[in-house]
């Protein structure tokens, strides 16, 4: 009886190349043996090594800016470490299409391994600035370099079959939630280490010289076990044109394999841009990045920042704990109540019920700076905590959204332009939440919304456009063709 399964599974599919790597994610597909713990780990190491660089440096930006003694006045600080948090984005934004190009034509694995290259190299290197200008140009090109996020959304949507997706999805981004959190942790915990663990590190060691290096390499060392482990990383490309029959009969399947399957896909290029559901999708991605990616920098700022400008007076170590909590929840949460709650809801509705709770949440955070103590504690925990959730739940439905809006010949292409809008967007984000805080700890008695709570509406306005946009007739879902139906 199971070999009749396997034999009827195999059937959906007419044709198998021998040596095309593609061919052999798809048998797996078919016998439903894609669901596997290495495949999920596989996800899970290299979207977690793209994603520790990008936010490890927030707890401390502050503290190496001041360091770097270029700004007049503290109130500035944020200004200027704002700048160097849009150098990665703007590097980014710049290459992501190219990236997505090469993926799909010559496959994600190796897009994937030049990435990892790039972190291991320039993040390193970014541990070592003395300068403003050396943060920022080693911060620009790990942007540049590492074009492995757009890619691996298309991986995570090829390596799994359809009803699977958003398993595979909603491991990116819990993987990537988690780097965004354990990277600022590792940030707050091992900056500075000549000051925090002199007994291991002592003053006037290299660890002194270089305060901020300690993060950097760790994460780096990371990446080179990545690395390695990427030489086993399945490539979910096909290397011959979607449509044709095999010329190796062996692998063709039963009598069946020598008619034209005519529900294939065939290798016929759209116009992405003219793709509604793709671009509504992209568009409203690119909202929701802006107001992530400044956030997070508002919060590592704010919280580290005194008491008199509106601030937690929080040490670097205080934000790690803030944070690593924050990361053991997302884990807890990804595994057990995200798989329940979107099949009950959706992705979609899913992701727009907590892009709407995450507004008042985000405006109650000035009023909790108002606390002291253990009740401080507590409560910017919990609220840091259900932000961190609200925020991986809209990404994951926005990345099902964009994948099952193109063919795969495409996907790498569609990422890259989804990439490139939110790198745009994220190289505004730090920056302007930098600058906006700056601005706001200068007003600390005006009249309305005074300090920090104007940062934060601001943030709220930001989100509240991308709320709107969540909704139709603007956000629209790719209609199945008949073909896909019946499959």
């Amino acid at each position: 009886m199971e070999d009749g399964n396997v034999g009827e599974a195999l059937l959906k599919k007419q044709y198998y190349y021998e040596n095309c790597p593609g061919c052999k994610v798809d048998k797996a597909k078919e016998l439903k043996t894609d669901v596997s713990f290495r495949n999920l780990l596989n996800i899970w190491m290299v979207v977690l090594c793209s994603a520790l660089p990008i936010s490890s440096l927030f707890p401390y930006l502050y503290f190496m800016i001041r360091d770097f003694n270029i700004a007049k006045r503290e109130e500035d600080i944020s200004a200027y470490a704002g700048y160097v948090g849009s150098a990665f984005m703007l590097g980014r934004s710049l290459t992501s299409i190219p990236w997505g190009m090469v993926a799909d034509r010559y496959g994600r694995k190796p897009v994937a391994i030049i990435g990892i290259i790039s972190v291991i190299i320039f993040n390193s290197l970014f541990g070592l600035s003395t300068s403003f200008w050396m943060a920022v140009t080693s911060r620009f090109f790990l942007g540049s370099l590492n074009g492995l996020l757009g890619p691996m959304k298309a991986y995570c949507s090829e390596i799994f079959r359809e009803e699977k997706q958003a398993l595979g999805l909603s491991t990116f981004s819990a993987a990537w939630g988690m780097g965004l959190i354990i990277g600022p942790a590792l940030g707050g915990y091992l900056a500075q280490p000549a000051v925090k663990y002199p007994h291991i590190f002592p003053k006037d060691s290299f660890w002194d010289k270089f305060p901020y290096f300690l993060p950097s390499i760790l994460i780096s060392a990371f990446a080179v076990v990545v690395a390695i482990a990427c030489i086993w990383l399945p490539e979910t490309l096909h290397n011959h044109p979607l449509g044709d029959p095999p010329t190796n009969d062996v692998e063709a399947v039963e009598s069946g394999s020598k008619k034209k399957d005519k529900d294939m896909i065939i290798q016929k290029d759209e116009n992405l841009f003219l793709n509604w559901p793709l671009m509504s999708s992209i568009v409203v991605y690119c909202i929701f990045s802006l107001y992530d990616i400044a956030y997070q920098e508002v919060f590592s700022l704010w919280a580290v920042s005194p008491r008199r400008l509106g601030g937690l007076n929080f040490t670097t170590d205080n934000v790690g704990d803030v944070l690593a909590i924050s990361g053991f929840a997302l884990i807890v949460y990804q595994l057990s109540l995200y798989p329940s709650l979107e099949r009950v809801f959706g992705p979609i509705r899913f992701a727009r019920i907590s892009w709407v709770l995450s507004i008042p949440l985000l405006q109650s955070y000035p009023f909790i700076a108002m606390l002291s103590g253990i009740t401080l504690f507590l409560v910017i925990n919990i609220a840091s905590l259900l932000k961190n959730l609200l925020s991986v739940t809209v990404v994951t439905g926005l990345f099902l959204m964009q994948n099952r809006a193109v063919e795969q010949h495409q996907r790498g292409e569609a990422n890259g332009i989804a990439m490139t809008g939110m790198s745009i967007f994220k190289a505004i984000g730090p920056a302007g939440g930098g600058a906006v805080l700056a601005w706001s700890q200068k007003r600390m008695h005006a009249s309305f919304l005074p300090g920090t709570h104007m940062v934060f509406f601001i943030l709220n306005v930001a989100g509240g456009l991308g709320v709107i946009l969540m909704f139709t007739p603007f956000l629209t879902e790719k209609k199945k063709t008949p073909s896909e139906q019946l499959h």
